[in-house]
C-alpha cells in the first residue's frame, strides 16, 4: 500500500549519508521560504553566517530572544540550532527543525 511506500522512503532518507544528499537542493526546499543568501526575508540572510554573531545582522528585526543571544554561528552551533532552535534560544521566532543529522550536515 501507499503507506508502506511512504515509510520506506522515510527510512531510506533517514539512512542516507550526508555525502549523498544535495545541500543546495535541501536549502532550496527547506530554507528558502524564509531565508536567502543575498537578502533578508522573513528570516535573516545566510550570507556570511558562519563566524557571525547570532542575532546581530544589521537591517534585520530579530526576536528579542535572539537579539539578546551571546554566541557566534559555527558548524556545531548551527547543528544544535537546526536540531531544536526553541531549546537553544527560547523565545526565538524560528520554529523549523531538521531532525535528520545527515540533512543538517549536508
Amino acid at each position: 500500500p501507499a503507506s508502506a511506500l511512504v515509510v520506506a522512503v522515510a527510512l531510506a532518507a533517514a539512512a542516507t549519508p550526508a555525502a549523498a544528499l544535495d545541500g543546495a537542493a535541501l536549502y532550496a526546499q527547506r530554507c528558502s521560504r524564509c531565508h536567502a543568501l543575498d537578502r533578508n526575508g522573513t528570516g535573516p540572510s545566510h550570507a556570511g553566517l558562519i563566524g557571525r554573531a547570532a542575532g546581530k545582522l544589521p537591517g534585520f528585526a530579530y526576536s528579542p530572544a535572539l537579539a539578546a543571544a551571546d554566541f557566534m554561528w559555527s558548524a556545531p552551533a548551527l547543528d544544535r540550532w537546526l536540531t531544536n532552535p526553541q531549546a537553544m534560544v527560547p523565545g526565538t521566532r524560528m520554529y523549523v527543525r531538521v531532525a535528520n543529522p545527515a540533512e543538517r550536515e549536508a
